[in-house]
């Protein structure tokens, strides 16, 4: 049996292909800002001192976090639907994710929270800074820049996990594979394109939340620039300094000569 690979039936259903990439695009990066938005308030009241507020947001976290994602997706679309609410797919897909993103970047915040320390929270209310400024710019803003990578890794998952999201009929990038397979019968090729679209999406979602980092994340620009010159002035103290020890060789090197000459001619 000889199989050869052929892309060419492939080539019409190109259309097809850009659309459900651009649907599990779309799907990403709703999910993404409501989820992360939703993840931050969770972070916060996991941590308020009041326990039921504190208890509930655990709940939901711990739920979400140890029930699978297809399950979810399923209580929203199906579950809702026999109580008479019925969801698009589009709409059931995108509060699955954001939901379940939600519960992971809550999380991952509250981590970044936790390591802020007492003390800078302290100065900051002896400074007479509201809370809500103290939450921003003491709190919030250096946990996200400590946990923006595991954040970043976070929603390219998501964005693979929205292939779940075929099994409700949603027409994103894995149901459409599905259909194309099924009417030209090469299944490895249309999945060898299928894969290649989410390497590039994930690239895609991985340089944007670079660029993202670098514009929001001053304070890296700052650190990194510092430790640059740093390096920098080593490198250059280096330099000098084995120039120098070079000069000296070559200066003890030629006293000794001449001393050596000196005492030839004496003799």
């Amino acid at each position: 049996m000889h199989f050869s690979l052929n892309f060419a039936p492939l080539v019409p259903y190109w259309p097809v292909f850009l659309e459900g990439a651009w649907l599990t695009l779309k799907m990403t990066v709703f999910s993404v800002v409501i989820g992360t938005v939703l993840g931050t308030l969770v972070a916060f009241a996991k941590r308020s001192p009041n326990r039921l507020l504190s208890r509930v947001c655990g709940i939901y976290i711990e739920s979400v976090r140890n029930t699978p994602f297809l399950v979810q997706i399923f209580l929203l679309y199906f579950g809702l639907a026999s109580i008479g609410v019925h969801l698009p797919t589009f709409t059931a897909s995108v509060l699955a994710m954001v939901i379940n993103i939600g519960a992971y970047a809550a999380e991952i915040i509250r981590a970044g929270l936790e390591s802020v320390p007492r003390g800078q929270i302290e100065a900051a209310e002896c400074l007479g800074l509201s809370k809500w400024r103290i939450a921003w710019h003491v709190m919030l803003q250096p946990s996200i820049e400590k946990v923006y990578p595991s954040l970043t890794t976070q929603f390219i998952l998501m964005m693979q996990a929205s292939a779940i999201a075929s099994q409700i009929s949603a027409e994103e990038l894995t149901a459409v594979a599905n259909t194309v397979q099924s009417d030209t019968f090469r299944s490895l090729e249309t999945y060898i394109v299928v894969a290649a679209l989410y390497l590039a999406l994930s690239l895609l979602v991985k340089l944007v939340a670079w660029a993202a980092g670098e514009y929001f994340f001053k304070r890296r620009r700052t650190v990194r620039r510092a430790a640059a010159q740093t390096a920098q002035a080593a490198r250059r103290r280096a330099a000098a300094s084995r120039a120098a020890g070079a000069a000296s060789t070559a200066q003890n090197a030629s006293g000794t000569s001449a001393g050596n000459t000196a005492q030839r001619s004496a003799s």
